[in-house]
């Protein structure tokens, strides 16, 4: 038992005993048992009473909306480094921002070819010039927004710097179809590290996956392989 409230209505109170599980929450009242069902993720509520099934949006419907819309803002701004990286030359068409409390750090693109540095990858970047920032190497407050599915070297980068959630928009083998190799996605995929990582890990959601994976078929005659 973790909680029980009581329920004000205008025609007196209820008193209402909840129980809640990971996946349901079960509302006891006087006159019987009115059992609420509801996602884990808190999308909606379904509410079973005698007389039928009452359909409720829950506040949480709203939280995730505003969350998809922020993932939205912040994975546009990390395609928008995508396309400059590639419009200054400076290598392939990545981007990467490192966002905390709903604010950017710092926005970055890949610059593999204007440092001739092969580990320049907007990622590393990304997480290089965050930590100069904020003068310190742990970023556990922090989010990452990149424009693709980062590379193993990438990845390992967010793991060492205790980001908290990464968001990114296209596959991996998005950016393998045109030519780049060092991304190795089912291999990194397939480990414990990955899919044990304290990390919050999500591909962004409808538009904002189409917005970067056209980020290249639009640069793939500006950009060169390397």
């Amino acid at each position: 038992m973790e909680a029980a409230n009581v329920v004000d209505v205008k025609g007196g109170s209820v008193p209402l005993t909840s129980v809640f599980t990971a996946d349901q929450e079960v509302v006891e009242a006087k006159d019987g048992i009115i059992s609420v069902a509801s996602t884990c993720s808190g999308h909606q509520e379904v509410v079973e009473a005698k007389d039928g099934t009452i359909s409720v949006a829950s506040a949480f419907a709203g939280h995730q909306e505003a969350v998809q819309d922020r993932d939205h803002k912040f994975l546009t701004k990390a395609v928008e480094e995508a396309y400059k990286g590639v419009d200054c030359g400076d290598g392939g068409p990545f981007g990467a921002v490192v966002v905390c409390n709903n604010e950017v750090v710092v926005s970055c693109h890949n610059l593999v070819l204007k440092q001739t540095d092969p580990t320049a990858h907007a990622e590393v970047t990304a997480i290089r010039e965050a930590c100069k920032k904020l003068n310190r190497i742990e970023l556990s407050d922090c989010e990452i927004y990149a424009s693709c599915e980062p590379c193993p070297m990438c990845f390992g980068a967010i793991h060492l710097s205790r980001i908290k959630r990464l968001v990114y928009g296209a596959k991996a083998e998005a950016a393998i179809a045109i030519g780049f190799d060092d991304f190795i996605a089912d291999a990194l995929r397939g480990t414990g590290f990955y899919q044990k990582a304290n990390l919050e890990i999500k591909q962004a959601d409808g538009n904002g996956a189409l917005l970067a994976e056209q980020v290249f078929e639009k640069t793939r005659a500006k950009f060169q392989l390397y």
